[in-house]
């Protein structure tokens, strides 16, 4: 969706009440055939779609349409996926802290497999499996203290991350797993961060799975499936340039450097890369607040809304939908909640902003809508796509 785009629904927008985000459904299939157009040349290549990114009944239908599975981190995102679905057989289930009542889900629905974090997390999958007379495979996720050119609260493969089984405790880990009847091991599974847009990053996880897989094989252990995560980022800066992620260089890492074997099958688990860019937040302005140093527009959506900016100072371009022709002035853009981190941005240049005005907080549609809380009492936002205000 360009700017001119947007800025063409603002008429449309006026009859919703705001804030609310609107998932350009478009640029969601330009995105899905990019992606295909670089997996579907490899045989044995996998996508399961990070649930956690966006689980918009909507976009999650559209991602199942296309051919794509899932990655769930929660019992939640499984029961979702399948109302909205997605076979079992396509999803595969991470996180670092899988409850009992979510591996028993997992197992009745007849997942893909587990990805495992731990060996406790491997007993009580085992022990679980076992009573209900079910074989659960399993994939260890392995921590491979590779670390990725990115926010510090979003990189999770480096040794001090809590994700993951450390490299010293592979063999032993999957050596125990092949004694017990209710599991079977069928693969590997790496994740370094995300929001990653050095594909250097991706060059050294490929190095450091071939360096393991060649320990394996001095072992006598096979490896059915390597699954190397997600991670790409996007462009928050410029979303009207770089609508979509280069999809080109981020799968070429892989074919260039990474040595699979024969028969492998590879899986990625892109999340934001997928949806990042279809989504927008659509606020209206409240007021204009004039201080001594600084000029406010406050806006209708806040924090509760799309917590990224304040949980991670993370940017997101803005533009007033209202007005482009003026000359740009210098604005804090901030919500109405009661918290001073309640900020989406400072100095931000917007044409002149007043009352009423619709602005268009952009990239938001990975983490945005998914995270968005009741914190004081606030209705959580709605949701649309192109296809509603065609209708």
């Amino acid at each position: 969706m360009t700017k001119g785009l947007l800025q063409d629904m603002r008429e449309r927008f006026e009859q919703v009440q705001t804030p609310f985000y609107y998932y350009d459904t478009q640029l969601l299939a330009e995105t899905f055939a990019a992606i295909r157009c670089e997996t579907d040349k490899h045989e044995g290549w996998h996508m399961h779609y990070a649930v956690k990114a966006c689980a918009n009944p909507k976009v999650l239908q559209k991602i199942q349409q296309a051919g794509f599975g899932a990655d769930c981190v929660s019992g939640g995102e499984i029961r979702t996926c399948l109302e909205n679905g997605f076979p079992a057989g396509e999803i595969v289930f991470a996180g670092v802290g899988k409850a009992d009542w979510e591996i028993e889900l997992a197992l009745e629905v007849g997942i893909q497999y587990f990805n495992v974090e731990s060996l406790p997390e491997l007993e009580v999958i085992a022990e679980i499996a076992e009573r209900m007379g079910k074989v659960a495979d399993v994939s260890f996720r392995i921590n491979p203290d590779v670390g990725a050119h990115t926010h510090a609260h979003i990189t999770t493969g480096r040794a001090e991350n809590k994700f993951g089984i450390a490299r010293e405790e592979m063999v032993r880990v999957i050596r125990t797993s092949q004694l017990m009847p209710s599991v079977r091991f069928v693969g590997l599974h790496f994740h370094i961060g995300s929001q990653i847009l050095q594909m250097d990053d991706f060059e050294a996880l490929c190095l450091r799975i071939n360096g393991l897989q060649e320990q394996l094989e001095a072992e006598g252990i096979a490896v059915k499936n390597i699954n190397v995560g997600g991670g790409l980022g996007i462009d928050y800066e410029n979303p009207d340039q770089h609508p979509l992620p280069d999809f080109k260089a981020y799968f070429d890492t892989y074919v260039r450097h990474l040595k699979l074997r024969p028969g492998q099958h590879l899986h990625f688990e892109l999340g934001r890369a997928v949806v990042g860019q279809c989504g927008s937040l659509i606020t209206r302005c409240l007021y204009v607040k004039k201080a001594a140093t600084k000029q406010f527009v406050i806006v209708d959506a806040g924090m509760t809304d799309l917590i990224r900016p304040a949980l991670y100072g993370a940017h997101h371009h803005i533009e007033n939908l209202s007005n482009s022709t003026s000359s740009n002035r210098k604005y804090d853009v901030v919500g109405p909640i009661c918290e001073s981190s309640d900020t989406f941005a400072k100095d931000c240049l917007l044409p002149e902003t007043k009352r009423g005005d619709l602005l268009a907080i952009r990239s938001a549609g990975a983490y945005g809508e998914i995270m968005a809380s009741r914190y004081n009492c606030r209705e959580l936002p709605k949701a649309y796509t192109m296809e509603d205000f065609q209708s």
